[in-house]
């Protein structure tokens, strides 16, 4: 049984902070030294608290690791999005960007992580700085889930983000010009760069399914590989392709069958999802965040073994605000309710939706 954890602590100390965000935590009681650090990243109109109902601080008590929330200020962005589109907030070193990347490196600090072992995952506007992430600092993360997400650097002003979010022939770019944006993001890096995990529904009218095939196209390229796949799973409700790149699976997608801009959730063959109903998750019989922490190395699939230290118990503090809700867009192609939307009555604010995943249990590494 899965046992809600305590409300998130707040970080009031963290660096510079020239995003001017805020940020939140989880990490279990007597979590040993040398664990994973996971950044969780919210979508528009929501908060850090909100992304608890997910499940993740639940799995850091279960294999051991810090959670990191960070979260958007209404005063940056009307509709509390993370702003994905803009370059001054995209780049290494700059803005929210480098904002994150301080949340991270405080974690690692206060309770000793493993700077090998950092990883960061999110829907929608949340998918979309994931990306953002992996490309401005691909030296610190060891792989991203990005859940209806764009690629990186398709837009660099509000403007062209909702052209980027339909994926219309005009924004389609070759291979090698998505990869050129990503290596362009750290020149002086060499790599291995960071695993990547996309998730997306076939009906979704929010983040277009072509983005999904975009991605593919930035990160095989960046790895120095080609869009041919490796592997086809057929699983029950979604096809998962991966992408090798020597041994390691450098690109992993999952197509969910009949989905719209929602998380995927469900008891798979991988065990039981834990996932509190809320907006923007739909029971499509696949635990996206279980299979998410098994392409970390969090967990393994039932084939291996785990090792780690022992589970902790939860931390209390202070939290964000967050609302809950139910569904997907399934039914609701377009307008607000919709998760995204360039006519918001706030100035045409970018609104994109819950950036939270399902999480599972599995044996720990």
């Amino acid at each position: 049984m899965f046992i809600a954890a305590s409300v998130l602590a707040a970080v009031t100390s963290f660096g510079s902070n020239p995003g001017a965000l805020d940020m939140y935590e989880y990490a279990p009681a007597n979590l040993a030294a040398n664990r994973p650090v996971v950044v969780v990243l919210h979508g528009c109109t929501q908060t850090a608290s909100a992304m608890e109902v997910a499940g993740w601080d639940a799995l850091a008590d279960e294999d051991g690791f810090t959670v990191v929330y960070p979260q958007q200020r209404s005063a940056n962005q009307s509709l509390s999005c993370f702003t994905w589109y803009a370059s001054s907030d995209i780049s290494r070193d700059q803005g929210e960007a480098d904002s994150i990347i301080q949340m991270v490196d405080k974690a690692l600090s206060e309770h000793g992580g493993d700077r090998s072992r950092v990883y960061v995952t999110g829907l929608s506007a949340g998918g979309a700085f994931t990306s953002v992430m992996l490309a401005a600092y691909p030296d610190r993360f060891a792989a991203g889930s990005v859940m209806a997400g764009l690629p990186y650097a398709c837009a660099t002003s509000l403007t062209a983000a909702s052209t980027c979010q339909q994926m219309g022939a005009s924004s389609q770019k070759t291979p090698q010009a998505w990869g050129d944006l990503v290596r362009h993001a750290d020149t002086g890096f060499t790599g291995p760069w960071p695993r990547v995990q996309i998730w997306q529904g076939t009906a979704d009218y929010t983040v277009a399914p072509a983005n999904a095939t975009e991605l593919v196209k930035q990160w095989t390229d960046v790895w120095g590989t080609d869009q041919t796949a490796d592997e086809t799973d057929m699983l029950p409700t979604a096809t998962r392709t991966r992408y090798h790149a020597g041994s390691a699976t450098a690109v992993e997608l999952y197509m969910v069958d009949g989905m719209g801009h929602a998380i995927a959730t469900g008891n798979d063959d991988l065990g039981d999802c834990p996932s509190t109903t809320g907006a923007y998750f739909s029971d499509k019989s696949i635990c996206s965040t279980r299979h998410a922490a098994v392409f970390f190395g969090l967990e393994d699939d039932g084939a291996g073994t785990g090792s780690g230290s022992g589970p902790g118990s939860g931390s209390s503090g202070g939290s964000g605000e967050g609302g809950g809700g139910q569904g997907d867009d399934d039914a609701a192609p377009s307008g607000m309710n919709g998760g995204c939307s360039t006519s918001a009555p706030s100035g045409g604010a970018i609104v994109i939706a819950l950036g939270a995943l399902a999480v599972g249990r599995r044996r720990r590494r």
